[in-house]
């Protein structure tokens, strides 16, 4: 995959419509293209501060059926190819653009709440589930695994094996969370998985977390100057004692 295939990709990769094999390619190339990392990196910041910070409001049922009674299907037609451009373009002018819009959208909504954190975390696991795309690099052995993040991230995440407590670690990804790239780890547990996202956290306490959402539950956590979330269809007991094992290495 080149630069001029990214400009493509960014964007259907950020609605988790990227199939497998351009997936795994556009994440090698982002790993070796500074300029294309920027531009994915800019346009998630972006997407995240629209996403979890927009207002929405639902349109009463009258409204509904007077807008469906008015507008005719052509015209319809008519504004969905009109309001087709670009899906992607860089350049200066597209970055301040970018960034004046993140900085207007955080000034108006304020920092990144953890509920909304928390359906990203979701929507990032059923995501990976769905494309089967689990792992970047596929192994158990934590040599193996904490070593393949390096010069992918500007950071190296915590890389442990469970596997004498029956959670080996069976390899590790690339991910995209909270408007920046993070490391996921992933374990399995009969047969349900278990994603570990980890990025760079300020020194604080452990301010460990239990959450459940549309039936996935999660754990999150700081651990060795990472903000760590466990995500899962793992039962809350289970997920609780995985977390506690992680934590305790």
């Amino acid at each position: 995959m080149n630069c001029t295939d990214v400009k493509q990709a960014l964007e259907l990769h950020h609605d988790g419509e990227l199939e497998t094999e351009r997936l795994r390619a556009l994440r090698e190339h982002l790993a070796d293209c500074s300029d294309c990392a920027t531009a994915h990196d800019q346009l998630g910041r972006l997407r995240a501060a629209v996403r979890t910070g927009a207002t929405y409001y639902t349109a009463p049922d009258e409204l509904k059926r007077i807008a469906a009674r008015r507008v005719q299907p052509s015209l319809l037609s008519s504004l969905t190819r009109s309001m087709q451009f670009s899906r992607w373009a860089f350049g200066g002018s597209l970055a301040a653009a970018m960034a004046l819009a993140v900085a207007l959208t955080l000034a108006v909504v304020g920092p990144q709440g953890t509920d909304s954190l928390a359906r990203e975390v979701v929507s990032n696991h059923v995501r990976s589930l769905m494309a089967d795309h689990l792992a970047d690099v596929a192994s158990t052995d934590q040599h193996t695994v904490k070593p393949w993040f390096a010069g992918k991230l500007d950071f190296s995440p915590p890389v442990h094996d469970l596997s004498g407590e029956g959670f080996p670690l069976i390899g590790g990804r690339l991910d995209y969370l909270a408007g920046k790239s993070v490391a996921a780890l992933i374990y399995p547990r009969r047969e349900h998985r278990i994603n570990v996202f980890v990025w760079p956290a300020a020194p604080g306490p452990k301010d460990e977390r239990t959450l459940a959402k549309n039936g996935y539950n999660m754990v999150a956590w700081n651990q060795e100057g990472m903000r760590m979330w466990a995500v899962s269809d793992l039962n809350a007991k289970e997920l609780s004692a995985f977390v506690r094992l992680l934590s305790s290495r």
